[in-house]
């Protein structure tokens, strides 16, 4: 973090401000074009003096967020996590089935806190369908696994990383101080407003599409192009020991609830 510093006092560093705006400016124009091209940016915070800065002000751009913990193997393994989706709004479906009614008081407690444990988990990210097309991540050091788990799959990585971490492999560095509540709602507030304004002008552009006449299109002759082929993506199947606990947690979720009762 040695190019960030301005100096040292008393044993503390403190960070160039200058650099920082520069950096805050440069990842909200990037965070601008990713939400006008339509797609999703994960923000993730579970740090206690943030989670609550930051739920609050992604809800209102309807991004995805993780502020409890982070479930590992989230992104690595991303078609478990989707089937624990599936499955928490399978069980919405069923409370408000006409059958409901008729479950016992010990079926619908069951359900209800196995309902519970994966809104705590997942709540945030039900609407995730896919991989997000970035990560806004508040301590690098705290969230290492998410960041471990986006550089394994080549997702862009945004970052506030102070000075006891290591910027090497964030793709938007924003040197700040990952402690102080108002630091981290002053740039998650510029993140949020960039988000905003893509989809703000991203509902104008398909707006004026919208209103614009229709051409006829002219006749052309069709030449047949071999599809290109598309190489899959390789993801390696080694995830920490974390997210395997993780997983585990989220499929027997159901074992648990009966050894509970």
């Amino acid at each position: 973090m040695e190019p960030y510093i301005f100096m040292e006092k008393n044993g503390i560093h403190i960070i160039d401000l200058q650099k920082t705006i520069v950096k805050i400016d440069e990842a909200a124009a990037a965070m601008k074009q990713i939400a006008k091209s339509g797609r999703k940016v994960l923000f993730v915070a579970t740090k206690k003096q943030a989670k609550e800065l930051v739920a609050e002000q992604v809800k209102s751009v309807g991004m995805p967020y993780v502020t409890e913990r982070w479930p590992g193997g989230m992104l690595t393994n991303f078609p478990t996590i989707r089937k624990a989706v599936k499955k928490m709004l399978s069980i919405d479906k069923m409370a408000k089935d006409p059958s409901w009614d008729n479950l016992s008081k010990r079926e619908k407690l069951q359900i209800e806190r196995q309902r519970a444990k994966l809104e705590k988990i997942l709540g945030s990210i039900a609407d995730l369908t896919r991989l997000p097309a970035a990560l806004f991540i508040v301590d690098v050091m705290k969230e290492k696994i998410a960041v471990r788990e986006a550089q394994r799959l080549g997702i862009p990585v945004f970052a506030i990383v102070d000075t006891n971490s290591n910027p090497n492999g964030i793709d938007f560095v924003i040197p700040a101080n990952d402690d102080a509540s108002q630091s981290i709602k002053l740039i998650v507030k510029a993140m949020v407003d960039a988000v905003g304004e893509g989809l703000n002008e991203r509902k104008a552009e398909r707006k004026d599409e919208e209103e614009a006449p229709r051409k006829k299109p002219r006749k052309k002759i069709r030449k047949e192009v071999p599809e290109p082929e598309i190489a899959e993506e390789e993801v390696e199947e080694e995830v920490e020991e974390e997210a395997e606990e993780d997983l585990e947690d989220i499929e027997d979720i159901d074992e648990t609830e009966e050894e509970e009762e």
